[in-house]
């Protein structure tokens, strides 16, 4: 098994030769394979990711992998926060059997020129404020789906408009890969855990904690009937009200297409938000 640069505390594999050495001997020996994809800095949500994939699998591969090609040249990237030695820790503390941690230049070496351009789900919301962001999470989901040739692969539904784009990619795409969500892990106030979360104030933090809250409330309104433009309309002014100071969207669509709805229907809905502290985006969404 090939190594990262740093010792780690669980066998760890650092190019897609290396991790298919191990997970080929795992289905050598019949056993079966969860994989949790993340780009580290790891969190209780995280964790229970992988809690979640050792019930789904006998064998369990994690990889940290901060993708460039999801950043735009303005975003985050140089700052996102790589801490790849406690995460190694808390893997192996969570019983993860392999972390698999490539280098950008593994992943997209010289002469790299492939792109995916994807519809459906990809619309809006994200879209509209990231163009760039789902070209580089599609493509670098299907490489590790296609690295690791796992049976399952586990997502957060904090990412809910990331997790049904992925499910049609593995879909139109036909990665044998079987895509589940894994409900959002939050803190006791109802946030979202994130790993951007570290980037929050204490006073931002007080503010980031009512964005829930104020979904909760858009989706009972829903629910009852309100006029979904008015129910968007009014929760973006509550969330500045709040002490947000912007708000990219708030929208209830479709929960499986991610269509945009006129009125309430009676199918699974979505209500999905997105708004900025500082220099802190967030986002979350519910059931409706």
């Amino acid at each position: 098994m090939d190594s990262a640069a740093l010792p780690l505390p669980l066998p760890h594999a650092a190019s897609p030769a290396g991790l298919r050495r191990v997970v080929a001997g795992w289905r050598v020996a019949g056993e079966t394979v969860a994989f949790v994809p993340t780009m580290g800095a790891l969190h209780d949500g995280h964790l229970r990711l992988v809690e979640q994939a050792r019930l789904e699998a006998r064998r369990v591969v994690t990889s940290v992998f901060v993708n460039p090609t999801q950043f735009a040249a303005h975003e985050d990237l140089d700052t996102y926060p790589r801490t790849l030695e406690r995460d190694a820790t808390l893997l192996a503390e969570a019983d993860c059997d392999l972390l698999y941690a490539p280098t950008a230049s593994t992943m997209y070496p010289a002469g790299f020129a492939t792109r995916i351009s994807m519809d459906g789900p990809a619309l809006g919301l994200e879209t509209d404020h990231r163009p760039h962001f789902f070209g580089g999470v599609a493509i670098v989901v299907a490489k590790l789906l296609n690295q690791v040739h796992a049976d399952v692969a586990l997502f957060g539904e904090k990412d809910y408009q990331q997790l049904r784009v992925i499910a049609r990619l593995a879909a139109d795409l036909d990665i044998p890969t079987r895509i589940v969500g894994v409900p959002t892990e939050r803190d006791g106030h109802g946030l979202a855990l994130s790993s951007r979360n570290a980037y929050l104030s204490e006073g931002e933090l007080d503010i980031a904690r009512r964005l829930n809250g104020r979904l909760a409330t858009a989706a009972a309104r829903a629910r009852a009937g309100d006029p979904i433009d008015a129910v968007e309309r009014d929760t973006a002014q509550a969330l500045v009200g709040d002490g947000f100071d912007r708000v990219d969207y708030v929208a209830i669509r479709d929960a499986d297409t991610l269509s945009p709805l006129a009125v309430a229907v009676d199918r699974p809905m979505r209500i999905l938000a997105a708004a900025w502290l500082g220099r802190t985006r967030l986002i979350d969404n519910m059931a409706v």
